[in-house]
């Protein structure tokens, strides 16, 4: 242990504690701009600075660690001045018309800002504006950027791919899409970490509310709106709800009183994935297609993109199934159209995710018969939906629950889970025990693959099923990913069945999500999902009676020439920009 004395309190931390660690174990909070633990330590934004006796400089907390003996002021009037001075200087870089910031009223500048009573800068303010393709589902706006460089560290080491790098030198030293390369030639992901851990507004997702007004407004469209799994774990964050409150039936209610015409709990289409995905699983497992390489799910367009850009050999392995959010917008456009005898050409899907990469994965087409177009035309994030409910004035308390409506109302808790890592493999997996022994197993028999710690983002296991024990793997992240993927390349490991999620912790902690800045929430949401599942009565993909409906009415049985033709996808029919 170490003794030391900050702010005239004398404290004891264990050895090798920063001393930002140190005053925040001891209810001492020291205020920081750039700070990510682990992932970000290196004191560039000098906010974090503490005086320490015996040395004039100032210090940073953040990445210098305790010594026995240390006497620290984290508020004397030498820290106060430079603390102010330093967000002022930042504040000369960076547009401050915060009344119209996307981060307005959750951006740590401005909070920092307004705790030290900064009212009137005194510097000449000059902004660094850099063109950007507004088109493009992640935005980034120059003129807010604090050079925090949060976006660099987390696309390098979370996710690998390093799609942001410092440019230019000096006072014009800023962040820009590395090798001189423009955003839609990168190989983004489009996962919207970086947009969940910046601290301003320097980075959002593209907003489409606008557009998704013009049809609510359109007398000749019927608007019709899915909703996923992970969006009803943190809605109400910014709602002011509790989790206990914030029910999918009140979002039934909300997306109603904003003009919706039909709603719908993309919760069906997970079931119908299930029904697709497990069963092309099953296939390929059965008929020795999978002897060598695994076949991953296609759930996460953020994962395709990974896979088509980084290991585009591995294409081939991930299953032929559209995502839920793509299989609810083609089933909508073909027999929820027929159901309600209007064309499909007059239903605008629109789809609210906990993702950014979805906004992405709605250009994919969709030609069945005699219809031609988008499976989804429109998503919304969960950011997106919360701001809509409140710029129509809909007080949250007086929200009521309802239930969505008929034909695709149904949904199982394997469907629910979805939105959590693990849980698209747990769902599978009930429903492959089913295909092969024609019987359900104990719903919560594969608990094995569910995230359980913080820490934890790669989950193996080995699960019997009737005479086959398959293999699996779940990995959320795609730096942790990309190493499950080398050591298989490498022939260390092998798998029958491979999940993947971009966004670490699932969907639950995708970049459309609310935004808590420092905060990781994943594993706090899914557990929600977990007990949403435990208290459903359905809890198999397979004994959902709308999905059984919609094959015996339509769709005749899972891998069926229409399923083929609505369901699935050619994954190399589009292209993703390659490392260069």
């Amino acid at each position: 242990m170490v003794n030391l004395t900050i702010d005239n309190k004398a404290i004891s931390v264990p050895a090798g504690t920063t001393i930002m660690e140190a005053a925040e174990a001891n209810g001492i909070r020291i205020p920081r701009l750039c700070y990510l633990k682990e992932i970000n330590e290196i004191g560039a934004c000098r906010v974090c600075v503490v005086e320490m006796e015996g040395k004039e400089k100032l210090i940073t907390s953040c990445n210098n660690i305790v010594e026995d003996g240390m006497v620290l002021y984290t508020n004397s009037p030498k820290v106060r001045m430079n603390r102010k001075n330093t967000v002022k200087l930042l504040l000369s870089q960076h547009d401050c018309q915060c009344a119209v910031c996307v981060r307005s009223g959750n951006c740590s500048l401005q909070q920092l800002a307004n705790d030290l009573n900064i009212i009137d800068p005194p510097f000449h303010q000059e902004l660094d504006r850099i063109p950007w393709n507004m088109n493009f589902p992640l935005i980034r706006d120059s003129a807010k950027c604090i050079k925090c460089m949060r976006c660099i560290q987390i696309c390098d080491k979370v996710q690998s791919l390093n799609i942001w790098d410092l440019e230019s030198t000096g006072s014009r030293t800023t962040v820009h899409v590395s090798k001189n390369r423009k955003i839609e030639e990168a190989d983004c992901s489009l996962c919207g970490q970086c947009i969940t851990h910046c601290p301003t507004g320097a980075l959002r997702a593209r907003d489409d509310t606008a557009k998704v007004w013009k049809a609510i407004d359109d007398p000749n469209k019927i608007t019709v709106v899915q909703v996923a799994p992970a969006v009803r774990t943190a809605w109400g964050e910014a709602l002011g709800l509790s989790r206990e409150e914030a029910t999918m039936g009140k979002i039934t209610d909300s997306l109603r009183r904003l003009g919706f015409d039909y709603v719908f709990d993309t919760t069906f289409s997970a079931d119908l994935t299930i029904m697709e995905e497990g069963s092309e699983f099953v296939k390929r497992l059965t008929s020795g297609e999978l002897k060598d390489r695994p076949m991953f799910t296609s759930c996460c367009p953020g994962w395709v993109r990974f896979i088509k850009s980084q290991y585009p050999h591995l294409v081939k392995q991930l299953s032929t199934a559209k995502s839920p959010q793509q299989m609810f917008g083609a089933v909508m456009k073909t027999y929820f159209a027929k159901s309600i005898g209007v064309d499909p050409e007059n239903i605008c899907t629109v789809s609210v995710m906990p993702c950014t990469a979805k906004k992405g994965e709605c250009n994919m087409e969709l030609f069945y018969e005699e219809y031609a177009g988008h499976d989804v035309d429109l998503v919304l994030t969960t950011r997106e939906l919360t701001r809509m409910i409140r710029s129509a004035h809909i007080d949250p308390s007086t929200l009521k629950d309802e239930v969505c409506d008929e034909l695709m109302q149904d949904g199982s808790g394997a469907g629910v889970i979805f939105g959590a890592t693990g849980g698209v493999m747990e769902a599978a997996l009930r429903s492959a025990y089913f295909l092969v022994t024609g019987k359900n197993p104990d719903a919560d028999a594969f608990k094995n693959v569910r995230r359980t710690r913080e820490d934890e983002f790669t989950m193996t296991a080995e699960i019997p099923i009737g005479d086959i024990t398959v293999r699996t793997a779940v990995v959320s992240g795609l730096a942790n990913t990309r190493r499950l993927i080398e050591r298989i390349e490498r022939e260390e490991v092998h798998f029958d069945f491979v999940e993947v999620m971009a966004c670490p912790g699932g969907c639950v902690g995708g970049g459309g999500q609310p935004i808590h800045d420092s905060e990781e929430l994943a594993l706090t949401r899914s557990k929600n999902l977990y007990f949403l599942d435990a208290s459903n009565e359905l809890r198999f993909s397979h004994e959902n009676p709308d999905i059984q409906k919609l094959y015996d009415d339509f769709m005749e049985a899972p891998l069926s020439h229409k399923a083929h033709m609505l369901l699935h996808t050619d994954h190399n029919a589009w292209e993703m920009p390659k490392r260069k």
